[in-house]
């Protein structure tokens, strides 16, 4: 069975993690360049003074752009989520969300640089929102993408110098 972008948001939102976590995957777009997820903080996923746990907004963010990444490029890259950043700015209360977006021009680049094997390190930028509006988070998730080496070697056999 083919992954759609609806049966991994559904998928992402019924595992256990996310699920007992409060985090919500609202959508992927069709086309993999986006994604809408929340975190409801509730007594499980709130701190000892009743605002969101930052490990939840972390786990709120860990992996979409890995996964908007490596649905664009295909299966001839390995791609990973190798590190994240984050900087709270105010407490988190309610409903938070985040947006992450990549867009089709960026996963060019990384196919290009990923060239012949290439090692790549890409950071990508986000923020989550209380329902105001209001910024609680500045969010930064490192991706790894390299090309995989039999695609590599294959390219190289079929190009004798």
């Amino acid at each position: 069975m083919r992954m759609t972008p609806r049966r991994l948001a559904v998928g992402m939102s019924l595992w256990f993690p996310n699920l007992f976590s409060g985090i919500r995957v609202r959508r992927f777009s069709d086309d993999w360049t986006s994604a809408s997820v929340e975190l409801h903080v509730n007594p499980l996923t709130r701190n000892y003074v009743k605002t969101a746990f930052g490990g939840s907004m972390s786990a709120m963010t860990d992996p979409y752009f890995f996964m908007l990444v490596r649905h664009q490029l295909g299966p001839d890259f390995i791609v990973w989520d190798t590190r994240g950043e984050i900087e709270f700015v105010t407490p988190g209360r309610g409903v938070l969300t985040a947006h992450f977006h990549v867009p089709p021009e960026k996963i060019a680049e990384l196919r290009e640089r990923a060239h012949g094997g290439a090692k790549v390190l890409e950071w990508f930028e986000t923020v989550i929102r209380d329902g105001d509006g209001d910024i609680v988070a500045h969010v930064r998730r490192e991706v790894y993408v390299r090309e995989k080496r039999r695609v590599t070697e294959a390219k190289d056999a079929s190009f004798p110098g």
